[in-house]
C-alpha cells in the first residue's frame, strides 16, 4: 500500500519512512512521498493517490485536522493514522519504533508477528 508522512518534523517524517518501509513492513507499504505540512499534503495526495497516510495534527498553516477533512473528500479516500488525535489509528508522541509497527499492522489490518 501506499504510504504518505505528513508531520511538521523532519526527523519525525524520517522515522516514520524508516519504520514503514523496513523489517516487518517491507513489502507492505511504499512509501510515496513526505510532507511538512497539510497544503503539500494535499497536494501530494491528489497527485500520488496514498493509500494510507500518517498525520501529526499540530502543523503550521494547515492542520492536522483540516488536512484530515480534505483527505477524506477525495476518492478513494485514503486510511489515516492521526499521531495526536485518533482518525482511524491512534499514537501519541513520544513513541517507539515498536509502537509505530503495531499502529501501522493496526490500521492495515494486518496480525502483528
Amino acid at each position: 500500500m501506499k504510504l504518505l508522512v505528513v508531520d511538521d518534523s523532519n526527523l519525525i517524517r524520517t522515522r516514520i519512512s524508516t519504520v514503514g518501509a523496513s523489517g516487518q513492513m517491507k513489502g507492505l507499504l511504499e512509501v510515496i512521498g513526505s510532507a511538512r505540512d497539510g497544503l503539500e499534503a494535499v497536494r501530494m495526495a491528489a497527485k500520488y493517490r496514498p493509500e494510507v497516510v500518517t498525520m501529526d495534527l499540530t502543523m503550521p498553516g494547515m492542520d492536522g485536522v483540516a488536512t484530515i477533512g480534505a483527505l477524506m473528500k477525495m476518492q478513494p479516500a485514503p486510511s489515516i493514522a492521526a499521531l495526536r488525535l485518533g482518525a482511524q489509528g491512534f499514537l501519541t508522541k513520544p513513541f517507539t519504533d515498536d509502537e509505530l509497527r503495531l499502529a501501522l499492522f493496526e490500521l492495515l489490518d494486518i496480525p502483528s508477528e
